[in-house]
Formats: C-alpha cells, sequence, structure tokens
C-alpha cells in the first residue's frame, strides 16, 4: 500500500510492541489485534502471520478543533471535498477522527459548513466524528483573529438551525463555541437539551456567568488559556472557572506558542481526565502554504507560529502527534496520560466513548505510532491509513 493513501480495512492482524488500550496505564506487550468488519474481534498474544506491525498502537486520537490542512482552509473552501482533504493532512499527524472547524464568518454561512460535514459523512469520507463551528456568536471583546464585523449575538432562527441539525444528527458531533456572557438565558440549557456539545471561548465572561452556563449544560471550552477571561486573585474569570470545575472539558493548544508549557502543565495537572489536545491547524498543515488570508488579514507562517502583521495568533501549525510529544517531552505528562488527552478525553468530550478504548467489540479507532511517538497511521470507520512507506506493512 503506498503511503498517504486509504485502504478498505476490514479485516485485519495488527501486530503491537506495545499497545495502549485506553484504560490500563500499563501497555499491553507483543500483541496482535484482529480486526474483522471494523470492529476489535480479538487481541491476542503474538503468533502466525500479520498484516501490519507497529511500535505502539493506540486508541485513534480525535482533533476537536481543526480549521484547514492539506493547503485546503475550511472557511475558503466549504464542502465535502474540503472536508476530505483536511482529514486527509489530519492523518499526517495521527489524527484518525476530526471536527472540522469552521470560524467566525458572514451570516449564515456555517449553515454551509454543517452541510458539507453532513455531505462528506454520507459519502464515506472516514474519520469525521462531527462539525465544530466556532462563532460567530462569541464575545466582541476577545475576537483574537476572528473577523471583528462577523460577531454577532445567538438569535432565533440560529437556534432552530442548530437544534435541528443536532437532532438530525447527520452532521455527527455539533460542537459550537460560544461567549456564554452573550447568549440569553436558557439558550444553552435548549442547545443543549437538543444535543448540541457546547463549549465557551472567545469569551470574556466572569466567574459567575460560567457558572450559569455550566448549570445549564455547558460542556466545556475552546483552546484553554487563549482568548477567555484570564485567572486573576479577586476574578476567576473563564480560565479559573474551567481550572475549579469537575465536570468541563477544555481544548488546548500544546506547541509552546499558545500557551507556556507551565500553563499546560497546571491544566494537565487539575483536569488529566477532562483535557483534550487539539491543533488549532490552518492549512499549513502537511501542506506547502507559509500565508494567506483571513478576511483580508494576512497571516504568515514563521516556524510553527501563525500570526498576522501585529502579531495576533491565527490557529496553529500543528500536528496531534507533535502536541503529544510536547506534553510527554516538555510538559513531563506520562505517555499513557498524554494518550488519554489526545483520544479518551476528546472521544467522552463529544459523547463517543465508543471510540475511546481498544477492547473486543469495540470499533476500531486506531493511531499507530513509532517508539518515539511520530505518527505512522491510522485505521478508522474501516479504513486503513499509512503516512510511511511499506516497511511496516509485512510482506
Amino acid at each position: 500500500m503506498p503511503p498517504n493513501t486509504l485502504s478498505p480495512a476490514k479485516d485485519l492482524r495488527i501486530a503491537a510492541a506495545q499497545l495502549y488500550d485506553g484504560s490500563s496505564n500499563a501497555p499491553l506487550q507483543d500483541v496482535v489485534i484482529e480486526v474483522q468488519q471494523s470492529r476489535i474481534a480479538a487481541i491476542t498474544p503474538r503468533q502466525g502471520d500479520v498484516d501490519l506491525q507497529v511500535a505502539i498502537a493506540a486508541p485513534g486520537f480525535i482533533d476537536l478543533q481543526i480549521n484547514g490542512a492539506n493547503d485546503v482552509q475550511f472557511n475558503d473552501q466549504t464542502d465535502a471535498a474540503a472536508v476530505a482533504e483536511i482529514a486527509q493532512g489530519a492523518r499526517q499527524g495521527g489524527s484518525a477522527h476530526i471536527l472540522p472547524t469552521f470560524i467566525t464568518d458572514e451570516g449564515i454561512r456555517y449553515q454551509q459548513a454543517v452541510a458539507a460535514v453532513a455531505e462528506a459523512r454520507a459519502a464515506g469520507t472516514p474519520g469525521i466524528a462531527g462539525v465544530h463551528l466556532e462563532g460567530p456568536f462569541l464575545s466582541p471583546n476577545r475576537p483574537g483573529i476572528h473577523p471583528p464585523h462577523c460577531i454577532r449575538p445567538l438569535g432565533a432562527e440560529d437556534m432552530q438551525f442548530l437544534q435541528a441539525s443536532a437532532a438530525d444528527g447527520t452532521c455527527g458531533t455539533l460542537l459550537l463555541t460560544l461567549a456564554p456572557e452573550c447568549t440569553a438565558a436558557g439558550q444553552i440549557r435548549r442547545l443543549n437539551d437538543a444535543g448540541v456539545t457546547v463549549f465557551a471561548g472567545h469569551s470574556a465572561a466572569s466567574h459567575a456567568e460560567m457558572q450559569s452556563a455550566i448549570r445549564e449544560g455547558l460542556r466545556g471550552a475552546t483552546h484553554l488559556w487563549n482568548a477567555m477571561s484570564p485567572l486573576t486573585s479577586r476574578e476567576p474569570g473563564v480560565v479559573g472557572a474551567v481550572l475549579a470545575a469537575r465536570q468541563l472539558y477544555a481544548g488546548i493548544i500544546a506547541d509552546g506558542v499558545h500557551v507556556d508549557f507551565a500553563n499546560v502543565g497546571i491544566a494537565a495537572r487539575l483536569m488529566p481526565d477532562h483535557l483534550c489536545l487539539v491543533t488549532d491547524a490552518m492549512l499549513t498543515l502537511a501542506g506547502t502554504t507559509t500565508q494567506f488570508q483571513i478576511h483580508g488579514v494576512e497571516i504568515h507562517r514563521d516556524g510553527n507560529r501563525l500570526s498576522d502583521a501585529k502579531g495576533t495568533l491565527a490557529g496553529a501549525h500543528l500536528a496531534m502527534d507533535e502536541a503529544l510529544r510536547n506534553m510527554v517531552q516538555q510538559v513531563g505528562i506520562p505517555l499513557p496520560q498524554a494518550l488519554r488527552m489526545a483520544a479518551g478525553n476528546p472521544a467522552r468530550a463529544i459523547g463517543r466513548p465508543d471510540l475511546a478504548q481498544i477492547r473486543q467489540g469495540a470499533a476500531a479507532s486506531l493511531t499507530f505510532l513509532t517508539q518515539d511517538l511520530g505518527a505512522i497511521g491510522t485505521l478508522a470507520d474501516g479504513q486503513l491509513h499509512l503516512t510511511q512507506d511499506t516497511p511496516h506493512v509485512a510482506a
């Protein structure tokens, strides 16, 4: 199988020198994962012929926030073909599943994103767990790189569309990032009741406003520490509310640019079972692009930093396997815990615990790594993808 291509993989025998199954901290050694009809049929001691051999097998990484990859930006090309291209780029870093992310845009353009993801899923594009709408219902006081003139309140027609889309389910999980302080009383509750996964982000909310949102069903926060009211001595803000809450999940961009690794470590220690690694990647990931525009604003790549001329960060140039390595090497998080932040925690955050563990009967959602934690392939929705050439495939 050539690298960077998909192939049907309903029946496979995968030999793993180490298997992290998503529940135990100690890996299983020298086992074979038997996959039949896209599910885990058995896990046995290694013997006999195999189709694939890898150093490390782990539950499939899930990226809850990816704006683009493979030279495609979702806001610029909002269709099913773009979803497939972004998923292909994300797989280079080991993301088995993604939520293509559409940021703040004009009017109701976000509805095209929901339709595009639904179309991609219907066409059988593997690894599309849902869609993430980051805005436009944000705080004008915390826009980040989002176009301020497009930020607006959540209206009745928006509510109707979002509730209907979540209930319909064809787009998978519908994750919505909004500013809680900019919503009317009861809106988050109604969204939650309809099945929308609501995160706080680009928000200047007070601790009290966050507590009200939590009571209404707020599920988590988008890119913790960034574009939100900070933790101070007498006002915990959004950051403090998230760190103190026991039930909230939070995405975090562990690239050393968006958040100092010391702060990443604080979050990891306080919420080990609720912190989710995300890339917030733009079209530069797995692509050749080094500069692009967001609503007419020029964005430049300098190393792994994406920003405009004023220095405002504009997403990230980060893959999930790099985020994983940073957690282990820069933050000092044990590998089993870091793997849960890449897979198990985000799976539970979006209500897909079936993707969180490698066990008999579970869906075959896998990420394959080298011993030095570089991604070499994924298995999702019955499709095997290898990012490197055939030495990892048994003859």
